[in-house]
C-alpha cells in the first residue's frame, strides 16, 4: 500500500476522532431543543420516537468510532460495512418528518443528525478502504 493511502486512512482516522468529540459535545448541546421535541413531536405509528431513533444511531456510531481510534478498526468488519451502508437517516420516517417537516426549528439537533450521517459516511470510507491483512 503506497504512502500516500496511508497517509489518506491516517488522515481519515483523524477526522473520524476529531468529529466524535464534536458529536459528544452537540450531544450535550441538544439537550433543551431535546425537551421541546419530547413535548412537541409524539411518536406516530412508528417503532421508535424521533430521539429514540437518534440515540440508537448515535450508540452504534459511536461504538464503531471509538473501536477506530482505540483498534484502528472494526471487529466483524464486513458486518459493519455492510449496517453501515444501510443505516440511511433519511430513509427513517420518523427522522425525515422531522428533519423537512420543523420549518427553521431544531437547528441544533439537525446540526447533529448531520454530523452522525457523516460520522457514517468517513467510517464506511475508512473500512472499505482498509488494506488487506
Amino acid at each position: 500500500m503506497s504512502e500516500a493511502v496511508l497517509n489518506e486512512r491516517e488522515a481519515t482516522k483523524t477526522h473520524i476522532v476529531h468529529l466524535l468529540d464534536e458529536i459528544k459535545l452537540a450531544d450535550q448541546n441538544t439537550q433543551r431543543e431535546r425537551k421541546e421535541i419530547v413535548a412537541n413531536f409524539r411518536p406516530s405509528n412508528e417503532e421508535f420516537s424521533l430521539l429514540e431513533e437518534v440515540e440508537l444511531l448515535t450508540v452504534t456510531l459511536r461504538g464503531y468510532a471509538n473501536q477506530i481510534q482505540a483498534q484502528g478498526g472494526i471487529l466483524n468488519e464486513t458486518n459493519a460495512i455492510d449496517q453501515l451502508r444501510e443505516m440511511r437517516f433519511f430513509r427513517i420516517p420518523v427522522i425525515v418528518q422531522f428533519y423537512f417537516g420543523s420549518n427553521g426549528k431544531y437547528e441544533q439537533m439537525k446540526g447533529y443528525i448531520r454530523r452522525l450521517d457523516y460520522l457514517r459516511l468517513l467510517m464506511l470510507e475508512y473500512l472499505q478502504n482498509e488494506p488487506s491483512n
